[in-house]
């Protein structure tokens, strides 16, 4: 059908710097593209040679020779398919964000991106310099647009596609994941296809990065700005859609999936996001501490979804202050999931650091290092069986923890990977009754009973913090909102407490500096998202 284009779409999951094997990954996509479904395109995602964000490896002076290797590969290597695809290269002496197409063993065109994002965890401004000219090239008949990513969410770059007569877009990603992304996603995509007249086909890399997450989901819109079709989130996968050339009508050539809601795609982010932090850095396992609260019932379940059972150590190190339904429910979840599970004292070892310590404590009285002492010990066996058995240790901190600093240093931040380290704590209840949803993962007394560190006799978290429901809220306006306090204080909430929230995430940032990375979930995280000075005379207020 020559008056049809086939294109499909490479939702791959890429390893930031492999360039051989992103290299391998998409000279297999091309192939099975080619043979398995005639596609005459195949469309990858931005950076898709490097893998996204390859951050300063774009420095390093071999970036060039071995891209252009990458690049001849593709060339010699791939015949019967058109490749569009994104990498970094230089031109004159200066690095872009390229799309470069690939037909018949040549590279026959390529487009620099224009808007360079430098905001929230973007920080290409860095590295690249923005590209001035859009342009299109010709495919069976079709004038095709390219861009990339950010291009997209601005009129500009679309409107000079417009200009030049551009019939079909072609749209490159490498876009993180926060909850509610894929309906902002869709509401731009439609905006630019009615601006311009023409379908977009928006491809989205998948996998995880570090602290970042990339959901996939990809799209395509018609030119008058409806949904056509939706790839699958979390997951690989290879979509088809024609596109007739003489009347403009794009159709899929498979179903649409829907779109997940919030708490399940919060959970399979931060499943994602394990699996590919344990996986690409060729962790055999990990090991956590189950504590019998929610916090470690919740990341344990996300492990084991991550990696299976077989690859989950827990360890409870109960202590004299530990209830017994603690160590009951977090054995009870370890046989409901199959999880590896051994249970070791604290109470010698914190005995022999106080016998130890008694004559530098002579004379001060009981307080909160006590009560990290204990934390410490844990931090300590943890790690241990980590350097001894090469597993990850998973921190089980969440946001609003992480926030304000109620968390020992070298003690229950003692680890690798944070995996509820952006998911505040009301949604932590949530995420827990979604899984269990699914199928029996977590004691439901761990849902029920009130939150505790249990390092004190009968004490609960909300001794020592305001309600979470209102600790979230304020946490949310401060964190990610950026609210002052007095408008926190507008929003009806308490003025002392506000003053004093604010006063605990602004003093701990020093912990958070030395706390291990989780994966980002919100519109702002604490990590590559907000960067603010540890020594700083700023005060909180207007």
């Amino acid at each position: 059908m020559t008056d049809t284009l086939r294109v499909a779409m490479a939702q791959l999951n890429f390893l930031v710097g492999d360039i051989p094997g992103n290299t391998d990954k998409i000279l297999a996509a091309a192939v099975t593209a080619r043979d398995q479904h005639q596609a005459d395109v195949l469309l990858c995602s931005e950076l898709a040679i490097t893998g996204y964000p390859p951050e300063d490896l774009l420095l390093r002076p071999s970036l060039e020779p071995r891209i252009e290797k990458a690049l001849q590969r593709l060339c010699q290597e791939l015949q019967g398919i058109t490749l569009v695809v994104g990498y970094p290269r230089y031109n004159e002496g200066r690095l872009y964000n390229m799309a470069g197409v690939i037909h018949q063993g040549e590279l026959i065109f390529e487009y620099a991106k224009q808007c360079l994002p430098n905001f929230q965890v973007f920080d290409e401004q860095r590295y690249f310099v923005a590209g001035h000219q859009s342009g299109t090239f010709s495919l069976k008949g079709c004038r095709i647009g390219l861009t990339i990513c950010e291009d997209i969410w601005h009129s500009a770059p679309v409107e000079q596609l417009k200009a030049q007569g551009a019939e079909l877009i072609l749209n490159l990603n490498a876009s993180p994941f926060h909850a509610g992304k894929t309906g902002l996603r869709l509401q731009v995509l439609a905006q630019r296809a009615q601006e311009c007249g023409a379908p977009i086909i928006y491809v989205n890399q998948f996998g995880a990065q570090d602290e970042l997450v990339f959901d996939g989901g990809s799209l395509v819109v018609s030119a008058e700005g409806e949904l056509v079709f939706s790839a699958a989130h979390f997951s690989e996968s290879l979509d088809c859609v024609d596109y007739q050339v003489s009347t403009g009508k794009i159709n899929p050539l498979q179903p649409s999936h829907p779109f997940p809601d919030y708490e399940a795609s919060v959970y399979q982010a931060l499943v994602t996001g394990v699996r590919d932090y344990v996986e690409k850095n060729h962790f055999p396992k990990v090991v956590l501490g189950l504590s019998g609260g929610i916090d470690s019932a919740v990341t344990a379940a996300i492990a084991v979804d991550a990696l299976g059972p077989e690859r989950v150590e827990v360890v409870m190190m109960p202590f004299r202050y530990t209830a017994s339904m603690s160590v009951e429910d977090a054995e009870g979840q370890a046989k409901m999931l199959g999880m590896r599970y051994s249970a070791i004292s604290i109470e010698p070892l914190y005995d022999s650091f106080m016998q130890q310590l008694a004559p530098a404590f002579a004379g001060l009285k009981p307080d909160t290092t006590e009560e990290n002492l204990q934390a410490r010990c844990r931090g300590v066996l943890l790690m241990a069986i980590s350097n001894k058995t090469g597993a990850l240790v998973l921190t089980t901190g969440n946001k609003s923890e992480v926030a304000v600093g109620y968390s020992t240093l070298y003690g229950d931040m003692a680890g690798g990977f944070d995996v509820l380290k952006d998911v505040p704590k009301t949604l932590v209840y949530r995420l827990a009754n979604y899984r269990n949803s699914l199928s029996p993962a977590i004691p439901q007394r761990v849902i029920d009973r009130p939150p505790s560190a249990e390092l004190a006799p009968g004490q609960q978290d909300q001794d020592s913090l305001p309600d979470y429901d209102d600790l979230d809220r304020i946490l949310e306006l401060y964190v990610e909102c950026d609210f002052s306090a007095h408008a926190i204080i507008a929003e009806g909430f308490d003025e002392a407490v506000v003053q004093r929230v604010i006063r605990l995430v602004d003093v701990n940032e020093y912990k958070r500096r030395q706390a291990p990375i989780g994966p980002r979930i919100t519109q702002r995280g604490f990590g590559r998202d907000r960067r603010y000075p540890i020594t700083s005379g700023w005060r909180a207020g207007e």
